[in-house]
């Protein structure tokens, strides 16, 4: 079964620390954790002091990001708002996970869960394999059940899957940019996303 750990660790790897970007719809931002978003996440109380401790000495993110209590609120963030949400502890392709993993975070469970959905119809052969699933974004028993007889038919061969699903992710990045072009500051960072799993 699927490591939360290794997941997060790879997704961390796109999250960055300390941002306040105006262009950014999430505002203020820590590991991706956004203010505007979750105003509520107890590591903002946390990074609020440090901020005034340290203020003066001008490396507040530096010390966010050794700061073992915000650490431990980023992880514990990420495991319930997104990896629980999708019952990653129970994905039985470690690499199948972090991609619907880091999709998740990276633009929301719903679409994560859509894009894994259409992969699994799109390779079950005119549903000879299997049969089509509802495409609604909720990872549920049956969205399960056929991700694992798909792996068994496959022999654990997921890269077929994989590719669809980033496909599917970047060809939302491409209509996104295209709708807000002030947004392809960020294409880099995207498609690094996309060709990462």
């Amino acid at each position: 079964m699927a490591d939360f750990k290794k997941a997060f660790i790879k997704t961390m790897g796109h999250e960055g620390g300390y941002v306040y970007d105006p262009d950014d719809a999430g505002g203020e931002t820590y590991r991706g954790i956004s203010r505007r978003f979750h105003p509520s996440w107890e590591g903002w109380e946390i990074i609020e002091k440090i901020k005034k401790i340290v203020e003066k000495r001008n490396d507040f993110r530096a010390v966010i990001d050794i700061n073992h209590e915000v650490q431990s609120a980023v992880r514990e963030f990420y495991r319930e708002h997104y990896w629980d949400r999708f019952q990653g502890d129970l994905i039985p392709a470690q690499e199948i996970a972090e991609e619907l993993f880091d999709t998740s975070v990276n633009m929301g469970i719903h679409r994560a869960v859509i894009f894994l959905q259409q992969g699994l119809n799109l390779l079950n052969r005119n549903q000879k394999n299997y049969p089509d699933i509802v495409e609604d974004g909720d990872f549920g028993p049956q969205t399960l059940k056929t991700l694992k007889i798909y792996l068994k038919l496959e022999n654990n061969d997921h890269s077929s899957l994989l590719t669809i699903m980033n496909t599917l992710q970047g060809m939302h990045y491409i209509e996104y940019m295209r709708d807000h072009p002030e947004q392809e500051k960020y294409a880099r960072g995207w498609f690094k996303r996309v060709a990462h799993i």
